[in-house]
């Protein structure tokens, strides 16, 4: 962490003075320990109005929403689980990777939930501010696939990546045993898989409960689930990104808030670039090389995840090999022949 900052008087004081009020800090009397207790008190509060704000949007969705189909048909159930499996193939590589101490069950499993609960802000958000973000872009209708970019660029990717940053912030980040910049990206894959996994489910239920009939029900879900299971990486890759710089953040206190901003303008801009050119290049594919639909969009996706998720395994691979070479033993390292650049 970054050295407190001091004010003159503490610097040149030679520790005799009691500076209490005049530049240094501490609860001591009545007011300032209940200022102190009031102000703790509510982050907490708000943290967990947050939470439950998430919890009640997600209990409406089953409740009213699509979501409710997941207990009426436990095929939706199934193919959502099934959808999420190559994120959590990719979330359990980056944990892998991680060459630091073994993160702990609870932190994971607990940013896993948050990620799926606060899914739902960004479903709000996105239908709030949706439809004005794509008229403005759009012109009024005079191009409507501006209207679409725009409300790619400003909108979803900036709002997504947010909330399954918040996913992070507001319980692994704060946790003693978040202590390495590695973390970040371990717990920003493990908030995507969350998003990725509801989201999955909700498109799937929405997609496939018009279907009539058991045959057409399963092709449509069977569909749906096949795009959402190649769609899910990128949401683990795109927090991968956030989330490393929010680990970066936190050991680096002075300029945290740039190195936060950094990280989500990076994921959202890989994240609107993919909603943005899916459509399209997959189109264009299909049409040039006479194949179906979920052909050429699988094609795209591992060309598109493919080169982002390699991106990101290499920032995490150069800290890999940083931490290693500050753990070698000094006496090791130099009776160790030397290396090339090029040297396994």
């Amino acid at each position: 962490m970054g050295k407190r900052r001091q004010d003159p008087v503490e610097v040149n004081a030679d520790g005799s003075a009691d500076l209490y009020e005049i530049s240094t800090w501490e609860p001591r009397s009545r007011l300032d320990r209940f200022a102190h207790w009031l102000y703790h008190i509510g982050i907490r509060t708000l943290r967990y109005l947050v939470i439950l704000a998430a919890i009640l949007i997600l209990l409406l969705q089953v409740a009213f929403g699509s979501l409710g189909a997941l207990s009426d048909q436990p095929l939706f159930a199934g193919m959502a689980i099934l959808s999420a499996v190559p994120a959590l193939g990719l979330a359990a590589y980056i944990y892998y990777a991680d060459v630091t101490t073994q993160e702990p069950l609870t932190l994971l499993v607990g940013t896993f939930l948050l990620g799926v609960l606060f899914a739902g802000f960004a479903g709000v958000l996105n239908g709030i501010f949706g439809a004005p973000i794509q008229a403005i872009g759009s012109g009024f209708g005079l191009v409507p696939f501006l209207g679409q970019v725009f409300f790619f660029f400003l909108i979803v990717g900036p709002v997504e990546e947010t909330v399954k940053l918040l996913a992070v912030r507001l319980y692994a980040f704060r946790d003693n045993r978040f202590d390495a910049v590695v973390d970040g990206a371990v717990y920003g894959a493990v908030a995507g898989l969350g998003f990725a996994t509801i989201e999955n489910a909700l498109y799937i239920t929405q997609n496939a409960e018009m279907a009539t009939g058991t045959v057409e029900l399963l092709a449509a879900s069977s569909d749906i689930t096949a795009i959402r299971a190649l769609a899910g990486p990128g949401h683990v890759i795109y927090s991968a990104f956030a989330g490393y710089y929010l680990g970066l953040a936190k050991f680096n206190p002075d300029d945290a808030g740039p190195i936060v901003l950094k990280g989500l303008l990076i994921a959202s801009l890989i994240h609107a670039v993919y909603n943005t050119l899916a459509g399209p290049v997959t189109a264009i594919l299909a049409g040039i090389y006479n194949v179906d639909f979920l052909v050429a969009f699988f094609g795209f996706v591992i060309v598109y995840d493919s080169f982002f998720g390699l991106l990101l395994l290499k920032k995490v691979h150069a800290y890999r090999q940083a931490y290693k070479r500050a753990h070698e033993d000094p006496d090791e390292t130099a009776l160790r022949p030397e290396q090339t650049e090029f040297d396994p």
